[in-house]
């Protein structure tokens, strides 16, 4: 139970880190759209997880756009699999 992490109990938040862990990086659109949540909703959970320095942010302009694109970080990574060991070990 030690190393289930709070930071990942909320379900967009899994699944965002679910995302990330598969995906080299992902958009914001792509994120949404796979999620099926609000802009604002996935706003606050993205925000969370950079907070915690868990995926990295990185934002640009792509044909006069703006595109903010996320990637997991080491942390985050080792964090997420710390998490779902845990999960699998509750399984068990």
């Amino acid at each position: 139970m030690k190393d289930l992490n709070k930071a990942f109990e909320n379900k967009i938040r899994l699944g965002i880190m679910s995302s990330l862990v598969v995906n080299d990086s992902m958009n914001f659109n792509a994120l949404k759209e796979l999620l099926d949540v609000t802009d604002g909703n996935l706003a606050s959970h993205l925000k969370t997880l950079e907070s915690n320095e868990y995926i990295s942010v990185k934002k640009e302009f792509l044909n006069r756009k703006p595109n903010t694109t996320y990637k997991i970080t080491r942390l985050g990574k080792r964090a997420f699999v710390k998490h779902i060991k845990a999960i699998e070990q509750l399984l068990k």
